[in-house]
Order: C-alpha cells, then sequence, then structure tokens
C-alpha cells in the first residue's frame, strides 16, 4: 500500500503539468438541433461545427435532411461552399437547371448567388455548408409543387 502511495505521490507533479484541453471541438457526426420550420419544409437538423468570430471569418455548419424535404431559395453576401456527406439531394440557382447532388460532391456557390440545396425526393442528403460571417438572406418560398417538379424533371434524367 505504501508502494502505491509513494508512486502516486511521485506521479502527481505529471497530473498537474498535464496539456489541458481548451481546445474548441465539434463532431460532424452529431445529429446536431433539429431546425424550426421557418425556411423550409419537412425535417431537418443543423449541426453548428464552427461559427465566424474575429478569428475565423467563416462558418461551417452539418445540414441534414431527410427525403422529401424543400428549403427556401436564399443568397449570401460572401462565397458558400458544399460538401455533399451522405445521400443525396438537389441543388439549383437561379435561372439555371436544377441538379442532383451525391455523396461526395462540392459545389461552389458565387456570392450574392440566389439558390436552394436539400434533400431529394427519396434519399436524405447531409452536407458541410461552408460561408461567411454575415446573415443567410431569404427569398423566395420553394412550394412543394415546385420541388415536385424538379424531382420529376431530375428523376426523368436519370
Amino acid at each position: 500500500m505504501k508502494k502505491i502511495v509513494l508512486i502516486l505521490v511521485g506521479l502527481m507533479p505529471f497530473f498537474l503539468m498535464a496539456q489541458k484541453s481548451e481546445y474548441s471541438r465539434s463532431s460532424y457526426l452529431d445529429e446536431g438541433i433539429k431546425a424550426p420550420n421557418r425556411h423550409h419544409i419537412g425535417e431537418a437538423w443543423l449541426n453548428f461545427l464552427v461559427a465566424a468570430d474575429d478569428e475565423f471569418d467563416q462558418n461551417i455548419t452539418q445540414a441534414t435532411f431527410s427525403a422529401n424535404s424543400t428549403l427556401d431559395w436564399h443568397k449570401h453576401t460572401t462565397a458558400q461552399i458544399i460538401i455533399v456527406l451522405e445521400g443525396e439531394g438537389y441543388y439549383q440557382e437561379k435561372g439555371k437547371d436544377p441538379i442532383r447532388m451525391k455523396k461526395g460532391d462540392v459545389i461552389k456557390c458565387l456570392k450574392n448567388t440566389e439558390h436552394w440545396h436539400t434533400s431529394s425526393k427519396e434519399k436524405n442528403v447531409s452536407y458541410l455548408a461552408i460561408y461567411g460571417k454575415a446573415p443567410t438572406i431569404w427569398t423566395d418560398k420553394v412550394t412543394q409543387e415546385y420541388y415536385d417538379q424538379v424531382a420529376k424533371k431530375l428523376k426523368s434524367k436519370d
């Protein structure tokens, strides 16, 4: 017993000098919080991985949408990068044809470009969205009817 106490007392300085964990950490494996249905129809979860601040001027948010969900038209005053982690979804910029986005895709949306992105009709989607400090500017609603037309159009291309 004396030996154990001596060993613990001898190791105490190492425990006291051990590196403290003051790192800011988050995980994209966490589901995040269920998003209120203000700018989408269906179910969505947001995991705010990195919040822009004085040291880092980009937000990194993981968004996960259940199948058959819509997201409204919006734009950002900075460019946005979307990295699809899992599943399939739709992406469209105003005035252009919609596309199907899938796992592994990286999409760059230029600043002030009105666009929308969400899950496909059949599958959930999870992606990282990287964008600047300024808040998202919400423009028009994506109605269920419009979303259904996009789904039908993309399905006929498959």
